[in-house]
């Protein structure tokens, strides 16, 4: 019988490590596409209401400042 690098291992541990790649293959998945939804979010234009929103609070601010 030839001896393979696995086959002095345990079968349960064979499965356990091709669990653990299964497992870091789907984490970086999951990384790619949240990185990819984060970079949409980001590049969103900010809505006009927001911005005028944002315009009257640095008015109030700088007009209580003086």
């Amino acid at each position: 019988m030839i001896n393979s690098p696995d086959s002095s291992r345990p079968k349960g541990e064979q499965k356990g490590e091709a669990g653990l790649e299964e497992a870091r293959l789907r984490q970086q998945a999951i990384g790619v596409k949240l990185r990819h939804m984060f970079d949409e979010v980001v590049n969103e234009p900010v809505p006009d209401e927001f911005l005028d929103i944002l315009k009257r609070a640095d008015a109030k601010s700088s007009d209580s400042a003086a």
